[in-house]
């Protein structure tokens, strides 16, 4: 009888969005009720997510009505396990591989995807965010859920901001959309990047860091864009969040008299804050500020070089060292950065 061959489960995991309207409160309240979101008591937690999807789901389906009614995440998330599955088999001939998507806030759930492969029993499972940078709202707090379902963990990224293939894939769409525009002249390169509030960053959390040594990379490949600038959107909340914001960084540089280029730096797939925020909301904002030229580059999506990448990454946390970290299995963050998930694991 010919061997059975060894399985090897790849999970990537995101954030999850509505698949439809009657979706869009539940997934709202999922949200704001992760303590790794907002870190109050459970009950004032419970009572805050429930007031927020409560006022904020109308506005956020008339977003979403813009879409077709719902988040395409989980559908571009498909179409990346689409793109990336025949290079997992090409790379490892000799294992049956399945490829899951695993999304925090909605279906498909982390916790169900945590028992739907625990049930595969695979050989090995690589977790793989799509979040190129760790932070403990995003990919901390999707493998917190993974480990409290008792979902199997063999090799887990934490990150990959500066992995070659993914710079690379940044850099090629920058300069394609800029060619695709006509080449506008006197322009300012904006990388956006969802913010977060400025105690999750002084507690430690290595995301500004990691979004900031991203941009340098990319923006070390496209000589032709000296003047750069990383910025935060999609504030929320009283707090006081990470900054510039990207508001005011469109603002500024119409009063600069500039052009702008944005990239989503740090967002793989398109969804409501790239299609509504940063096309609607900062496209109408750049034409009131008086930019001359606004054009926004698309997420990586099946970008080839993008889907390569992930395949290097997964092949290269397998033979990595540690069960935790980065595709070489070293630590990249700082001692400043002490929530990096290395130095947790260090300590």
């Amino acid at each position: 009888m010919a061997k059975t061959q060894k399985r090897l489960a790849i999970v990537l995991f995101n954030l999850g969005g509505p698949d439809g309207p009657e979706a869009v409160k539940p997934f709202l309240r999922n949200l704001f009720r992760d303590p790794a979101i907002i870190g109050a008591p459970t009950p004032l937690r419970q009572f805050l997510a429930w007031m927020i999807s409560t006022l904020r789901a109308k506005s956020a389906r008339a977003n979403y009505a813009k879409m077709g009614g719902g988040s395409p995440l989980v559908p571009e998330t498909l179409k990346q396990i689409e793109a990336l599955a025949p290079l997992m088999a090409e790379r490892f001939p000799d294992r049956e591989i399945r490829i899951w998507p695993a999304m925090r806030y909605w279906h498909p759930l982390t916790e169900d995807v945590a028992q739907e492969v625990a049930g595969w029993q695979p050989d090995e499972t690589v977790l793989l965010p799509l979040y190129p940078h760790f932070s403990t709202t995003t990919t901390g707090s999707s493998l917190g859920a993974w480990r409290k379902a008792g979902g199997p963990e063999t090799h887990t990224v934490c990150c990959y901001p500066v992995e070659a293939g993914f710079i690379e894939a940044h850099a090629q769409l920058i300069r394609a959309s800029w060619e695709a525009a006509g080449r506008p002249e006197n322009i300012r390169l904006l990388f956006s990047a969802h913010g977060l509030p400025e105690k999750v960053i002084a507690a430690g959390d290595p995301y500004q860091w990691q979004i900031e040594q991203t941009a340098s990379a990319v923006a070390a490949l496209l000589p032709e864009f000296s003047d750069w600038q990383v910025c935060y959107q999609s504030r929320v909340g009283p707090l006081k969040w990470i900054g510039p914001s990207t508001d005011d960084a469109v603002r500024q540089a119409g009063n600069d008299g500039k052009a702008i280029l944005l990239t989503p730096i740090a967002f793989v797939s398109e969804h409501i804050e790239t299609l509504v925020e940063l096309d609607e909301e900062y496209g109408e904002l750049a034409q009131e500020s008086g930019v001359s030229s606004y054009t926004r580059v698309p997420a990586l999506g099946t970008a080839p070089q993008f889907i390569a990448a992930l395949a290097n990454i997964v092949a290269g946390a397998m033979s990595a060292p540690t069960r935790l970290g980065p595709p070489d299995g070293q630590r990249l963050c700082p001692v400043a950065c002490p929530a990096c998930p290395m130095a947790l694991k260090e300590a």
